[in-house]
């Protein structure tokens, strides 16, 4: 045995005084037991040993102690790690034409826009008296002006705005009836 080892008789005080001062925190007391001995190395590397190395090592196992409960309070659990699984995307939402939102994954928001246009091509093609033809004009995609509008429909190009504005109005009172009215559920009155 060299002087910089820690004596046997030493090394079972350590062992005593790791275990117990490790009860009750949730310490592994072999890990402060590494320590401490790394600690001894050093202060033996510096100089002589302590002249009173029981004191010594006791007062090296509270530090030790000390300076693993308040690392163990800064350290974050593996279970509440911030770089853990990736969480699920978040649904992507689609604008309807009615101005709600619905919640849609990505495959699903151009089935969902896809539908909605194809209701709404459809109520316009019941729609009655040129109605069809000036709300079609106006949802064909292209940024059309009303003079546009006018010449292809031979409707006056001052009657397009009125007559829009009473096509949009039958349309929601068209599409509003389609849709059933939320039902009270379980009450009955």
């Amino acid at each position: 045995m060299t002087t910089r080892e820690l004596p046997a008789h030493l090394d079972v005080l350590l062992a005593a005084e790791c275990t117990a001062e490790s009860h009750g925190t949730g310490a592994d007391p072999d890990d402060v037991r590494q320590a401490v001995r790394l600690r001894w190395l050093e202060h033996v590397r510096e100089g002589a040993p302590p002249s009173a190395p029981a004191a010594w090592l006791r007062a090296a196992v509270r530090a030790e102690m000390r300076h693993t409960r308040r690392r163990s309070r800064r350290e974050v659990p593996l279970h509440e790690q911030p770089y853990g699984p990736p969480s699920p995307p978040a649904p992507t939402f689609v604008l309807a034409a009615d101005g709600y939102h619905d919640p849609a994954t990505a495959a699903e928001a151009p089935l969902l826009a896809a539908e909605r246009r194809h209701v709404l091509r459809t109520a316009v093609t019941r729609l009655p008296g040129r109605c069809p033809q000036v709300l079609a004009a106006l949802l064909d995609g292209g940024d059309r002006t009303y003079r546009e509008i006018a010449a292809a429909s031979g409707i006056s190009q001052g009657s397009i705005g009125p007559l829009r504005s009473r096509c949009l109005a039958c349309l929601r009172r068209m599409l509003s009836t389609e849709v059933a009215a939320p039902a009270v559920r379980g009450r009955v009155r």
